[in-house]
C-alpha cells in the first residue's frame, strides 16, 4: 500500500486516496443503496472492504422497523440547502448498537436520496450506547433534535399524551428530572452541546 501511496502522491492523484484513508467514515449512496465506502466506514461498521457493496443501508440498522422511521429524515433540508446532520443509533456487523452523527451532501438535491454522500462518525467515546428499546431510541433521537412531543407524536404518528408517557419513563430510568439531563445522562453532554436541527448551518 505505500507504493500505491507515493504512486498517488508522484501523480498528484490524492482524491482516491483522500477518500479511502479519511478519518471518518464515508459512503456514496445511491437509491439507499451502498454503492462504495472508505476504509474508516468499513472499521467503524466491522464490515471488510467490498462487503457491503450494493447491500441496502438498511443493513446498518437495528432493524428493518427503524430504518423505515428514520429513513427519510434529512430530506426536507437536503432540497432546501443541500446540508443535513444528525445523531442516530447504527448497528455494527455483529448487532452492536452504536451512536452515530451522520452528515449528508446530495448530488441531486431535488431528489436528495437517489445519489448522496456521507459521512459517519462513532460516538461511542463521547455518548456510550445504553440499552433502550426501539421506540426510546426513536424518541431520544427526535428530543436530539431539538423536536417538542408534539412534533415527534405527529412524526411517528402517535398520540402527544404517549410520547410524554415514554419521555417521562425515560426521565425515571436515568433518574434525572429534565431533557437536558437525559441527554447528559445518555453521553456526558449537556444541553447546549447537543446537536439539534437548529445548529445546521
Amino acid at each position: 500500500m505505500e507504493l500505491r501511496i507515493d504512486d498517488c502522491f508522484g501523480s498528484g492523484d490524492l482524491a482516491e486516496l483522500a477518500f479511502q484513508f479519511a478519518p471518518v467514515g464515508l459512503v456514496v449512496t445511491e437509491n439507499r443503496t451502498i454503492r462504495t465506502y472508505n476504509n474508516a466506514f468499513a472499521e467503524m461498521f466491522d464490515y471488510d472492504t467490498d462487503e457491503l457493496k450494493n447491500k441496502l443501508f438498511s443493513v446498518l440498522y437495528p432493524s428493518e422497523t427503524e430504518f423505515l422511521n428514520i429513513r427519510d429524515r434529512g430530506v426536507e433540508e437536503l432540497q432546501a440547502s443541500n446540508t443535513y446532520w444528525d445523531e442516530r443509533v447504527m448497528a455494527r456487523k455483529d448487532g452492536t448498537l452504536f451512536w452515530c452523527r451522520v452528515r449528508g451532501h446530495s448530488f441531486t438535491p431535488d431528489e436528495p436520496l437517489m445519489r448522496a454522500v456521507w459521512s459517519f462518525a462513532d460516538l461511542s467515546d463521547v455518548r456510550p450506547y445504553v440499552a433502550l428499546t426501539r421506540r426510546e431510541r426513536e424518541i431520544v433521537s427526535f428530543l436530539m433534535d431539538g423536536m417538542t412531543s408534539k412534533e415527534i407524536a405527529r412524526k411517528l404518528e402517535l398520540s402527544y399524551r404517549t410520547v410524554e408517557v415514554y419521555r417521562a419513563n425515560l426521565l425515571k430510568k436515568f433518574g434525572v428530572g429534565n431533557t437536558s439531563a437525559l441527554f447528559q445522562a445518555l453521553g456526558g453532554l449537556s444541553g447546549s452541546d447537543v446537536v439539534t436541527r437548529s445548529n445546521i448551518k
